[in-house]
């Protein structure tokens, strides 16, 4: 395990990336004429999300699996493959300057209120450190995830949903793709998004994002 080290954070937001999808943060972009740009700074806040869940339950998959829930926050997320076990999701909105709010410490993990619940259609969006005042954060192994692990976000409904990893990228945060991590889906996915790559010290900031893509596999209850 590579040596843990003081970090700054800068999260600031991400604007207007559809009608279904409000997004988070994590990179400095904007929306400028539909298609996303990187900007130096001071996006505004993204709308609020438009409800797609139908008024009564969707019928289930093939495999059993319902196509989509009913909207119930995240309480806790479990990541057998990197040893993550959180004691609770906080919730995440967003400083009076626009950027995210952020965890206050290294272990806790934060879920973006203006994005889905995990379990409805759309990318419901997780956030955490990857270290923080010297501690190693809830999400320093998340680059370790392979296609095929799970993380499961048990909901405050007594649910149980199952994620699993379809992919693991990293990418600059002068060349982050905002449609593919925070636009609409067509069925439930989950983003678990950290900092990565080298350091600047000048900046006190990571000069990349570290984004594991899932989707929805399994709910079950408790």
């Amino acid at each position: 395990m590579s040596e843990v080290r003081e970090r700054r954070f800068r999260w600031p937001v991400v604007a207007g990336l559809g009608a279904a999808v409000a997004a988070l943060v994590l990179v400095l972009v904007t929306v400028v004429s539909g298609d996303p740009e990187p900007v130096a700074a001071g996006s505004t806040p993204p709308p609020a999300p438009v409800t797609t869940q139908a008024s009564s339950p969707p019928p289930p998959t093939e495999t059993g699996t319902p196509a989509s829930l009913a909207a119930s926050e995240p309480v806790w997320l479990e990541i057998p493959a990197i040893d993550v076990r959180t004691d609770e999701i906080i919730d995440l909105g967003l400083q009076p300057n626009g950027e995210l709010e952020v965890p206050d410490d290294a272990v806790t993990a934060g879920w973006y209120t203006k994005s889905p619940t995990p379990g409805e259609v759309g990318p419901s969006v997780i956030a955490g450190h990857v270290d923080y005042d010297g501690v190693a954060g809830v999400f320093f192994r998340l680059h370790e995830l392979s296609p095929g692990d799970t993380a499961t976000v048990h909901r405050d409904d007594g649910s149980a949903v199952e994620f699993t990893i379809t992919r693991v990228e990293q990418y600059g945060k002068d060349a982050f793709p905002t449609e593919q991590v925070y636009g609409n889906t067509d069925g439930p996915e989950l983003r678990l998004i950290t900092c990565g790559g080298d350091f600047d010290r000048d900046s006190g900031e990571y000069l990349d994002n570290v984004v594991a893509y899932a989707t929805m596999t399994g709910v079950r209850q408790g």
